[in-house]
């Protein structure tokens, strides 16, 4: 009985701890400017560490799930305690070099770099794209590494990773995103039409400009897209995924003031 026993727990299948979602080469992009280095003395949420001299550090780039942080009537995002404890893992108590890719502090005097682990080497903005557990959200001021982010959120999206398996964080259509201002969105869909009005760049997602999905682009910022050899105006049937804060005007709509908020996903099939 004893060597049956035995016998039918080694059939049993192994529970193992979580393992990276990829094998761990996260090496730091070329580009970035070295700053200084410090010890991570704490994680305060998903994308926020504190460091020993008391600074804050906001990891540019990526957007994790959010906790409330003493804000009333916030509800914390779903996973948000997970991508806070899976940053822990990654940064606490480790010494890392801070690298600049653009403006270097926010209005709440936190810097905005890219963490290096200096003992392993890890860029921990990338380890937490390829576990899924944050977004990629570039600023017109701070977009270096954003084709590198990109990849890796892309990958930890087809396999459903992390925030990618919930249907809080789902694509949204051009058709459903009406639901979500207010909210950071990632929105997939065919561009109907563009136009140019006083300045202003629309690139229409439906028939009725009042009501349906749009993407604006202001003059200074359609000035970069045309830097980086990007012409809207020819956008015309293309698919496109486009990331940002939903408002209202005159239905759903995302300004796009960088060319890093939209990839061009191809001519329709």
């Amino acid at each position: 009985m004893r060597h049956a026993f035995l016998y039918f727990v080694l059939l049993l299948p192994v529970v193992a701890a979580p393992a990276a979602a990829e094998p761990d080469r996260m090496r730091l992009p070329s580009g970035l400017s070295p700053g200084e280095t410090a010890r991570v003395v704490s994680v305060i949420d998903g994308d926020t560490v504190a460091l020993e001299s008391g600074r804050e550090v906001r990891l540019v780039g990526i957007q994790a799930p959010k906790l409330p942080l003493g804000r009333r009537g916030f509800r914390a995002w779903p996973l948000a305690k997970t991508a806070k404890a899976a940053l822990e893992r990654l940064a606490q108590g480790r010494r890392v070099r801070l690298h600049y890719g653009g403006r270097r502090m926010d209005r709440h005097r936190r810097h905005l770099a890219h963490l290096q682990d200096l003992e392993t080497g890890r860029w921990i903005q990338g380890r937490l794209l390829a576990d899924g557990m944050a977004r990629v959200y570039t600023f017109r001021d701070n977009r270096a590494a954003a084709s590198e982010m990109l990849a890796l959120e892309r990958r930890a999206r087809t396999a459903r990773r992390g925030i990618w398996a919930l249907r809080y964080y789902r694509l949204r259509t051009p058709e459903d995103v009406h639901r979500d201002i207010g909210s950071f969105q990632l929105v997939e869909g065919q561009i109907a039409d563009v136009a140019v009005r006083r300045g202003k760049t629309f690139i229409n997602f439906g028939a009725d400009w009042r009501t349906d999905f749009t993407v604006v682009l202001r003059g200074r910022d359609r000035r970069l897209f045309a830097k980086a050899g990007l012409d809207p105006s020819a956008w015309k049937g293309r698919r496109v995924r486009v990331r940002g804060w939903v408002s209202s005007y005159n239905g759903p709509m995302i300004d796009a003031t960088h060319p890093e908020q939209i990839e061009l996903l191809g001519m329709p099939r």
